[in-house]
């Protein structure tokens, strides 16, 4: 086979930088404006009215509802600010941890499950895995916290915000150009490196060192360098890589879905990690903890799921990209 010239590998790496933007792009700018109007009819305060009662269960304030909402519909870095403006002073580090543990797993909903159903899984089961997910990673935390009756400190702020004034309209769509800029450029390095990591050999020393552990989840190694992405970078990047691969049909849909179970409780280990850090929260609930919760539940989950059979599967957990098969398809024979 002909080695690629230096000119061909460009023009393969601008075609794959192209497709994996213009892919997410399809998803994020119509979910960010809807996700807009929803948040100026009032669908944020609405869902944390909602949400409210919960809240008292994991031991803290109502607000933190609020909170919680508003990382579900937007990101972590919305839910961030409204903690800073709820946030009373008199949380403790338990207290912090909880509701930033169920903000690592449960943010930004809208645009990470279409990621996820355009990789093909289905959209319901990314949704109940993210929500119910971390509720129940909150329950998890305030257990072990009780337990324990640790880190019952006050909580200090390692970083307090400037909070601006609410942004008009055209403010509001300048920062989502913004985003999506940046965005942009992350995917051009992260994919310039991973085509350089594959030519000098180090994506496959990577598959090597990750390949026993990743398998214990039951994902290929074909998948393996594009769950690395996601763990460290986030679902977004991850997923938008996992949806180029999954439409070529290099990676099989069991194996998408495995990926993507773990990404979907653990993502993004290195930002968020750091912003959740930011609020007072201990490294155990952003790190150590959450690994531990990651394995507990989707290591049984993928198990499950691939003893189920093709018509289940195909049913409630994945489709087959570019046809949703109809309910007399998946209906078992005889």
């Amino acid at each position: 086979m002909t080695a690629l010239s230096p000119i061909d590998h460009l023009k393969a790496l601008s075609h794959e930088i192209l497709e994996v933007s213009w892919t997410l792009y399809k998803i994020m700018i119509p979910t960010l404006i809807v996700i807009k109007v929803l948040e100026e009819l009032g669908g944020i305060e609405l869902l944390s009215q909602l949400l409210a009662p919960l809240m008292t269960s994991l031991g803290l304030a109502e607000a933190m509802a609020l909170v919680w909402a508003t990382s579900l519909l937007t990101n972590i870095y919305a839910g961030m600010l409204v903690f800073f403006i709820h946030s009373d002073g008199a949380m403790t580090v338990a207290q912090v941890s909880v509701i930033g543990g169920m903000m690592l797993i449960g943010h930004a909903l809208p645009i990470e499950v279409r990621v996820a159903q355009q990789a093909g899984v289905r959209l319901g089961f990314s949704l109940l895995l993210r929500l119910l997910g971390s509720l129940a990673y909150g329950y998890f935390l305030y257990g072990a916290y009780s337990l324990t009756d640790s880190l019952q400190e006050p909580a200090l702020l390692v970083w307090q915000p400037t909070l601006a004034a609410q942004p008009t309209l055209l403010g509001w769509a300048f920062a989502q150009l913004q985003g999506l800029v940046a965005i942009f450029l992350v995917i051009v390095v992260l994919l310039a490196v991973l085509r350089l990591f594959k030519l000098i050999g180090i994506e496959r020393l990577i598959n090597i060192l990750l390949a026993p552990l990743l398998r214990l989840f039951g994902i290929s190694r074909q998948a393996t360098s594009i769950t690395l992405v996601g763990l460290t970078l986030g679902l977004s990047f991850g997923g938008g890589l996992l949806i180029r691969e999954a439409a070529s049909g290099r990676i099989k849909p069991m194996d998408v879905f495995a990926a993507l179970t773990l990404l979907g409780l653990s993502h993004s280990l290195i930002e968020d990690t750091v912003l959740i850090l930011l609020m007072g929260a201990d490294l155990s609930a952003v790190l150590s903890l959450r690994l531990l919760f990651t394995l507990l539940v989707a290591w049984p989950l993928i198990y499950w799921a691939r003893g189920r059979s093709a018509a289940f599967q195909q049913r409630y957990l994945v489709h087959t990209l570019g046809h949703e098969p109809s309910v007399a398809e998946v209906r078992p024979s005889g």
